[in-house]
């Protein structure tokens, strides 16, 4: 038996991902671009996997497009200056750039 690519517990024999974490990918196919982020949270609490291991989904990266956090506030950023008027698109890459800057100056 392997681990799973997004939370590292252990999977079954022929899949990438345990069980908790295909219910996360599924629930977040299903509210991707339909609801804003507290939602989006929300939904995935609604899954009953525990919150500590959310966070980890959230923050995997296991095909190196950017975690699953950053691929979905990239989505959110990209439609909301659509919706303004205003070009450009954001990446997964530059929102994981903004975060870890943000995070750094405020240690």
């Amino acid at each position: 038996m392997g681990r799973c690519v997004y939370c590292g517990e252990r999977r079954g024999f022929w899949g990438k991902t345990c069980g908790d974490c295909k219910k996360l990918l599924a629930r977040v196919e299903e509210l991707r671009g339909r609801v804003g982020y507290g939602e989006f949270l929300d939904g995935l609490a609604a899954t009953g996997v525990p919150k500590e291991k959310i966070l980890v989904f959230l923050k995997a990266d296991p095909e190196g497009k950017g975690s699953i956090q950053d691929q979905v506030t990239a989505e959110m950023a990209s439609e909301l200056m659509s919706v303004m008027g205003l070009k450009g698109n954001q990446t997964p890459q530059e929102v994981k750039r903004i975060r870890e800057t943000t995070t750094k100056e405020s240690k």
